[in-house]
């Protein structure tokens, strides 16, 4: 019997890029070579595809962050699916680990469907809409999950008339987040302890999304649930604690990825009240999105006992020490039985509008 081929695709336009390639190698490390061959299709910052060799590093070696090599052969991927030289790969299921912008939106789901390839994760409604915080947030609160308080400013309506915008935030009081509507990884993100911070802040934001969502600084735990969808049924995972390094001030990119400084605490040090409350919530945000395969689910449980929904993310950082893995790990389920679950699911999807 022939194996089936697995295309890791990665990397990609996003300020995301060496994240996505270490959640590549991270999910070309977990597949089973007795039951698929593996494709790594790598987009590189400028936005060719390549096919990349599996002896290309995807670790941080050194400190430094994983790219994808724009000297590799180019891949075409057009309606027919992916080829070389005019030789037609011929990929069964494609595994994306792109996050943001371009692969973790829609627009990468949009393609795979056109070209009737099976992928795996969200279709293109649902990370489109998870991609775009503001969006996602009407659609949690009108599902009765509880969502901090903000509005959104793009960077025209900033330029036009800041004073106002200035007002608003005021009114919502200090400190506030400022943060990009479709960002990820906490990039272009600031705390803004006071009203004279605020302009540098949205500014900050529009350089990554010319929409920026001004939100109230919730007061709390940060708490994260992985969704994983296991033959058609979603199941949430053991809640886990994020615990930062008091030298940061929040949840930001060099607490993430580069400083060591961050920890998770699995199962969270919150009520068992507490915990099925955020897991069911975690279920009720994946399915109020129409999300497919998988996410993380982030909150925050504040001191008086809320649970405030933050995002969720439908395509998490996936390498084996990723937030999303270790919480399956400590709910009974191997990096490799998720990777398996998550290729089972791509299997099982009817692309189309209303495929999932």
């Amino acid at each position: 019997m022939s194996k089936e081929t697995i295309a890791i695709v990665f990397g990609g336009r996003s300020s995301e890029h060496e994240i996505s390639c270490l959640s590549a190698g991270g999910v070309l490390s977990a597949i089973d070579r007795t039951k698929y061959d593996v494709l790594l299709i790598g987009i590189t910052k400028e936005g060719k595809w390549v096919l990349v060799p599996q002896t290309h590093q995807l670790s941080i070696v050194d400190g430094k962050l994983p790219e994808v090599p724009s000297n590799a052969p180019s891949v075409v991927a057009d309606v027919a699916g992916f080829s070389v030289d005019g030789k037609a790969l011929n990929v069964d299921v494609v595994f994306p680990t792109l996050h943001g912008p371009y692969g973790e939106d829609g627009s990468i789901q949009g393609f795979f469907e056109s070209a009737n390839i099976a992928y795996v994760g969200s279709g293109v409604l649902a990370s489109a809409v998870a991609m775009d915080k503001s969006f996602a947030k009407p659609i949690f609160a009108a599902h009765g999950l509880k969502v901090a308080d903000g509005f959104t400013v793009t960077a025209m309506q900033w330029s036009s008339d800041n004073s106002e915008w200035q007002k608003k935030a005021d009114a919502l009081g200090y400190p506030l987040f400022v943060k990009p509507a479709r960002g990820g990884s906490s990039r272009g993100t600031t705390k803004v302890k006071s009203a004279d911070q605020l302009a540098i802040a949205i500014t900050e934001a529009h350089r990554f999304d010319p929409k920026a969502m001004v939100e109230s600084a919730v007061v709390g735990l940060e708490i994260e649930c992985a969704v994983l969808e296991i033959e058609g049924k979603p199941q949430a995972s053991k809640v886990g604690q994020i615990k930062i390094d008091s030298k940061f001030e929040f949840y930001d990119f060099e607490a993430k990825y580069l400083d060591g400084a961050t920890d998770i605490i699995i199962p969270a040090d919150i009520p068992t009240s507490a915990s099925d409350a955020i897991r069911a919530a975690s279920l009720d945000a994946f399915t109020s999105l129409g999300c497919s395969g998988l996410a993380r689910v982030d909150f925050f449980f504040t001191n008086a006992g809320e649970v405030v929904i933050n995002e969720i993310n439908t395509m998490p950082g996936f390498t084996a020490t990723s937030v999303f893995p270790k919480m399956w790990a400590a709910t009974g389920k191997s990096y490799e039985q998720i990777v398996q679950a998550l290729i089972d699911t791509a299997k099982r999807r009817t692309n189309g509008p209303l495929g999932n």
